[in-house]
C-alpha cells in the first residue's frame, strides 16, 4: 500500500530539484531531492508513495527535473490543492500523475491508503479524500506513460495506417 508524504503550501521546483546539483547527473540528484523539506527524503520513498500537498505545488522555475526526480524515487503520483501550471504539465510529460483535491487533506504523515484512480479517490479505513484527475487528451499521456510514449504511439499508429 502506498505511503503519504505530505508536505505544505509553495514547494518549489528548486526544492524538489535543488539547483545546486543540477550539474550532476540525473542518478545523483535523486538524492538531493527534496532534501530542505525532508531530511533524507529520496531514500524514505518507496515505490508507489504518493505526496500530497497544499496550494502552488511545483512553483518556482519550469525545471523539468524536478517531476523526473520524484518519478525516479518512485513517487507515483502527488495530490495538490493547486499546481503550477508548469509543473502540472511537465508531470504530465513525464507520466508523474498529478490529481486535484478539494477541502481538508484528512490523512496524517506516513499513513498507507489505497488510491482508486477510477473512482478518483484516497482512502484507508478511517479517512477519504476526493479528488479531480487529469482529463481528455493529459489523461491519455498519463495512461501510456507520458509524451514519449504518446508520440510513439501516434507515429506507430500512423506507419499502420499508411500500410493498408
Amino acid at each position: 500500500m502506498p505511503r503519504i508524504f505530505l508536505l505544505g503550501d509553495n514547494i518549489d521546483t528548486d526544492n524538489i530539484a535543488p539547483g545546486g546539483f543540477l550539474h550532476l547527473p540525473i542518478e545523483r540528484q535523486v538524492e538531493h531531492c527534496l532534501e530542505s523539506v525532508i531530511n533524507g527524503f529520496s531514500s524514505m520513498v518507496s515505490k508507489g508513495d504518493i505526496i500530497i500537498a497544499g496550494d502552488n505545488f511545483g512553483t518556482g522555475s519550469s525545471r523539468e527535473q524536478a517531476p523526473v526526480l520524484l518519478k525516479m524515487i518512485g513517487i507515483q503520483a502527488v495530490f495538490a490543492t493547486s499546481f503550477s501550471r508548469l509543473f502540472f504539465r511537465n508531470s504530465i510529460n513525464v507520466g508523474l500523475y498529478p490529481g486535484t483535491y478539494f477541502g481538508t487533506n484528512p490523512f496524517t504523515q506516513g499513513d498507507t491508503v489505497n488510491i482508486d484512480f477510477s473512482e478518483n479517490r484516497i482512502y484507508n479505513a478511517r479517512a477519504t479524500l476526493k479528488f479531480n484527475p487529469p482529463a481528455g487528451i493529459l489523461r491519455e499521456i498519463l495512461d501510456i506513460g507520458g509524451a514519449i510514449n504518446y508520440a510513439k504511439e501516434l507515429i506507430s499508429k500512423m506507419e499502420n495506417d499508411g500500410q493498408e
